[in-house]
C-alpha cells in the first residue's frame, strides 16, 4: 500500500504531531488535573467518583498550615545557604580552570561534573554514611579537629547527629546539594568563558591589567547572561529540592520537620495523608513563589537604564 504523498505545508505538521501528543498527555493534561484537582476533595482510593468541590478551600487551608509555612522557610533555608555558595565557588574555580589546564582541561571539568549526573539515590546514600553519628568520616573528621589546639575551640565539643538533631539536619542537606551542582556550574561558567574573545585579554595585558582586574573588569561583565541563567536555575531547583531531602530524611523531614522541604511536604500530603487536592493547592501556591522569585531575579539582572 502507497503512502500519500505530503505537501510541504502539511509535512512540519505531521513531523510536530508525535511531540504534540506526547506534551498534551504527559504534560498539559497532568497540569490541567493538578490544577482542577486544587478545587476538589478527592481520596484516590475511592475512585474519581468520590471528588467533591470545595471552592478554595484547598488553599486557604494550606495558608494556615503550620507545617506549609515551615516547609517553605526550610526550602528558602536551603535554596539561599546551597545555591549562593554554588557560584560564589563556581565562578573563580571556572576561572582557575581555565586559565591553568589546557590539555587536562575536558578531565578536570569531567570530574567536577561527575556529582551532576550521578544518581541522587546513590550520592544521598553516601553522604548518609558520612553523616552517620558513629561511624561517618565527617564525624572522624571533626574529632581530629577537636584536638587541634587553635581550631579545636571552634568545634563542637560533642559528636554531632547530623541526620537527626534539628539544628544540624538543614546545614547536612545543603552541603549535599552544593557538592553536587557546583560542577554543573563550573561546567556553565567555563562553557561561557570559552566565548569570551582572546583580543580583550591581550589587549588588558598590554595595559599593564593583571589577572585580578581582568577578571574584574572583562570576565564578569562577559558572564553576566550565563550568570543570570545559572542563578534562574539555582532559584527554580532550589525551590523544587526533594530527592536530597527526602532520601536523607527517609522521606519524614527529619526531627521537628527541620528537613522537610516544600517538595518533600506535598509528597506526604499527597501520599501519606491521601489529600490530593491540598497537595495540588500547595503546589500552585509554591509555583507562585517560583515565578515570583524568577521574576525577581530577572529584575535583578536587567541592565540599568543609563
Amino acid at each position: 500500500m502507497k503512502l500519500p504523498r505530503l505537501s510541504p505545508r502539511q509535512t512540519p505538521y505531521v513531523l510536530l504531531l508525535p511531540f504534540v501528543l506526547l506534551f498534551i498527555v504527559f504534560g498539559l493534561f497532568p497540569l490541567a488535573f493538578s490544577l482542577f484537582l486544587a478545587f476538589q476533595t478527592w481520596e484516590p482510593t475511592s475512585g474519581l467518583g468520590a471528588m467533591s468541590f470545595v471552592g478554595a478551600d484547598n488553599f486557604l487551608f494550606a495558608l494556615q498550615d503550620e507545617w506549609f509555612w515551615k516547609s517553605l522557610k526550610n526550602t528558602g533555608w536551603l535554596a539561599l545557604v546551597s545555591g549562593v555558595p554554588q557560584h560564589l565557588v563556581a565562578l573563580p574555580l571556572a576561572a582557575f580552570i581555565h586559565a591553568s589546564f589546557k590539555r587536562l582541561r575536558n578531565g578536570v571539568v569531567g570530574a567536577y561534573f561527575m556529582p551532576y549526573i550521578t544518581s541522587t539515590v546513590a550520592i544521598a546514600i553516601l553522604f548518609s554514611s558520612l553523616f552517620s553519628t558513629d561511624y561517618g568520616l565527617i564525624n572522624v573528621g571533626l574529632q581530629l579537629l577537636r584536638e587541634l589546639p587553635l581550631i579545636g575551640v571552634l568545634v563542637p565539643a560533642q559528636t554531632v547527629d547530623w541526620l537527626n538533631d534539628p539544628d544540624y539536619i538543614k546545614p547536612a542537606i545543603a552541603t549535599l546539594v552544593f557538592w553536587r551542582y557546583v560542577g554543573f556550574n563550573v561546567v556553565l561558567y567555563l562553557a561561557a568563558m570559552q566565548t569570551i574573545p582572546r583580543d580583550l585579554y591581550e589587549a588588558a595585558r598590554m595595559d599593564g591589567a593583571g589577572r585580578l582586574q581582568q577578571f574584574f573588569y572583562i570576565t564578569l561583565p562577559s558572564l553576566k547572561p550565563m550568570i543570570y541563567f545559572g542563578v534562574t536555575l539555582s532559584v527554580v531547583g532550589g525551590l523544587q529540592l526533594f530527592e536530597e531531602a527526602f532520601i536523607l530524611t527517609q522521606g519524614r523531614g527529619g526531627s521537628d520537620q527541620a528537613g522537610m522541604t516544600t517538595a518533600v511536604y506535598l509528597y506526604r500530603m499527597a501520599f501519606d495523608f491521601n489529600d490530593f487536592g491540598a497537595a495540588s493547592a500547595m503546589s500552585w501556591l509554591l509555583f507562585i513563589v517560583v515565578g515570583l522569585l524568577t521574576w525577581l531575579t530577572n529584575r535583578a539582572f536587567r541592565p540599568s537604564k543609563a
